[in-house]
């Protein structure tokens, strides 16, 4: 599973990137019926490697944020710890490493370590500034308002698909940015009956809206660009690259915001908040070893939907989780469910269902394609 290589007619690499011309970057040789069987198996697997992954990703993302509010209701303040346990769940990662390795009879030739150091590096700041600001709207903005923002994620990863991954719309594609964005907003708009029952200080509604926003704005530049580096430095998309892109970015985003908890001070006070957290001691750790885990599986999902689909795909499953948080509040915490969650629900349904229907049709296509590229000897490799 690890081994697909995801460039086959761009359509293993996700319904927005298929040619529309369908020709093939390279010319398999042998029977049809071979080539037709062996594409099959490998994109049951594609499918297999990208529903785990959303799992990771929606399941994930829906726990971590939760947790995130409750750290901040019981009693929680350190900012720089909500934003170190986003990214020191790296050690997680170790076993897949060690498991999923890089293939041997790969041809592809590994980009020198100085560039791609700078690149982990690069992205682990981008990363570090995102995560603080998420939690600062967290803390700032009731979980209705900041769903509400964080929806725009997928907007502003429309626009830099389009500038950086040349990305090409379709209408199911647009459709299903367009509604599940709307699903989003939904949630937000529906959930905003129970914002007074989270602690949000008051008089920080501005502050709050603009770093959420900027958080928004810089991971889905971080996808992007993430993306870019698959394509262009890395030039592969096995799992293997995916886990350790993730990996290696996290680690450097957790170093540098364990810096900034001890340049903060914030160090000096975990010990008094751990004090008067309003759970208990055990539940202020158990909050935080859950909350790291979570965004660890989280983006452990999200490097792995970049490499196999596409940054777009990654945030269109990232939005359509926000609308499945009441689902999650409803089992753990006992909240309420009301028609308006339920409606985002389906309508974020509709819009994921539009996304796989795009798919299903690529596919459909580049069974049509594979006669014709048996009696071609040379065809030319699909341009970005």
């Amino acid at each position: 599973m690890a081994e697909i290589q995801l460039q086959i007619a761009g359509v293993l690499r996700g319904p927005e990137e298929a040619g529309e011309d369908g020709q093939l970057a390279d010319n398999d040789k042998g029977s049809s019926p071979s080539t037709a069987a062996r594409l099959t198996s490998e994109r049951l697997q594609w499918w297999a490697l990208v529903l785990v992954n959303i799992v990771f990703v929606v399941g994930g993302e829906s726990v971590a944020t939760l947790l995130g509010r409750i750290y901040y209701d019981q009693g929680g303040a350190s900012l720089w710890m909500a934003t170190v346990v986003q990214s020191c769940g790296t050690p997680l990662a170790i076993p897949l490493l060690l498991y999923f390795r890089r293939p041997k009879s790969s041809t592809v030739a590994r980009p020198p370590l100085r560039k791609i150091s700078a690149i982990y590096a690069g992205f682990g700041v981008l990363l570090a500034g995102s995560n603080l600001m998420h939690s600062y709207g967290l803390l700032y903005l009731p979980m209705s308002t900041y769903s509400l923002i964080c929806a725009t994620q997928l907007s502003f990863n429309a626009v830099f698909s389009y500038l950086l991954n040349k990305h090409r719309f379709t209408a199911l594609v647009l459709n299903s940015v367009v509604v599940i964005s709307f699903s989003a907003a939904l949630v937000g708009v529906g959930h905003g009956s129970d914002g007074t029952n989270s602690s949000v200080p008051q008089g920080k509604f501005l502050a709050g809206f603009l770093l959420a926003l900027s958080a928004s704005a810089v991971f889905s530049l971080v996808l992007s660009l993430t993306q870019l580096t698959f394509d262009k430095v890395l030039r592969s998309g096995t799992f293997h690259d995916a886990v350790k892109m993730q990996f290696w970015s996290n680690t450097a985003a957790a170093c540098v915001s364990v810096a900034g908890l001890f340049i903060s001070g914030e160090w000096s006070t975990l010990a008094g908040e751990m004090q008067g957290y309003k759970k208990g001691k055990v539940s202020y750790a158990m909050n935080l070893t859950w909350t790291a885990i979570s965004w660890q599986l989280t983006m452990t999902g999200m490097m792995g939907l970049v490499a196999a689909v596409s940054s777009l795909f990654t945030n269109v499953i990232s939005t359509a989780g926000m609308a499945l948080s009441p689902v999650i509040a409803v089992i753990f915490l006992r909240d309420r469910m009301d028609g308006t969650k339920v409606l985002a629900m389906l309508i974020a349904v509709w819009g994921f269902l539009s996304y796989v229907y795009q798919s299903y049709l690529d596919g459909v296509k580049l069974k049509k394609i594979l006669p014709s590229c048996e009696s071609r000897p040379q065809t030319t490799a699909r341009g970005t």
